[in-house]
């Protein structure tokens, strides 16, 4: 077998899935049959599986487990800030529900190459109402700190509205500086649109540290 001469199993796994891809199916085996005649084939070829081996792990990592993403605009203030690099846990959600507090990133529709980072106020079940300029949920105004203020704006959504399941009513922290789901161009966000959790502010190394709900 021409993997036999592979001594990591790991790396010797890799290249049995190398074999079985056309494009790369060639190559792989000349270097493979020339592992014994000559070391540095050898070394090639192990290197080469370890960048391979790294370049999969990124991508698996990048796609299913964290993700790191920046803040742009204010609408966050005081949490996040313009500028701001965040982790965000895509892992977290395969297992649990988005709670009360959350703060989670998702594509904006209108171009799913950007998106928005807010926070969940709503979860399926909860009426969310707009009264006195106060969010109201559940019968009960918001406790946030920061939700204190009067916020200037109910959006264009006909309140009060009820969560539906599998979706969650977000704002942005800086209830006077967001588009967020009083609008009905953002609405309600569904659970499988979400890209992640934000868990970990990486920048500025003075503000480095977790992101508490």
């Amino acid at each position: 077998m021409l993997t036999e001469n592979i001594k990591n199993p790991f790396l010797r796994v890799i290249a049995m899935g190398l074999l079985k891809i056309p494009v790369l199916r060639s190559i792989t085996r000349w270097l493979l049959i020339n592992v014994e005649k000559s070391q540095f084939v050898r070394n090639v070829m192990e290197w080469l599986l370890a960048i391979l081996t790294a370049f999969i792990l990124f991508i698996i990592i990048r796609n299913f487990v964290f993700r790191v993403a920046d803040v742009n605009g204010h609408s966050m203030q005081p949490t996040l800030t313009h500028g701001d690099f965040v982790l965000l846990s895509r892992i977290r959600y395969w297992f649990d529900d988005p709670q009360h507090g959350d703060i989670i990133a998702f594509p904006f529709r209108g171009n799913p190459s950007e998106y928005y980072i807010k926070r969940v106020i709503g979860v399926p079940g909860d009426t969310i109402d707009f009264r006195n300029n106060r969010f109201i949920v559940n019968g009960e105004e918001e406790d946030f700190e920061f939700a204190q203020v009067d916020t200037f704006s109910g959006g264009d959504t006909a309140f009060p509205i009820i969560v539906t399941e599998g979706e969650v009513f977000v704002l942005g922290d800086n209830r006077n500086a967001s588009k967020d789901s009083r609008y009905t161009e953002v609405g309600l966000v569904p659970k499988q649109e979400m890209l992640g959790r934000v868990t970990f502010r990486l920048w500025p190394f003075a503000r480095i540290g977790l992101v508490s709900p």
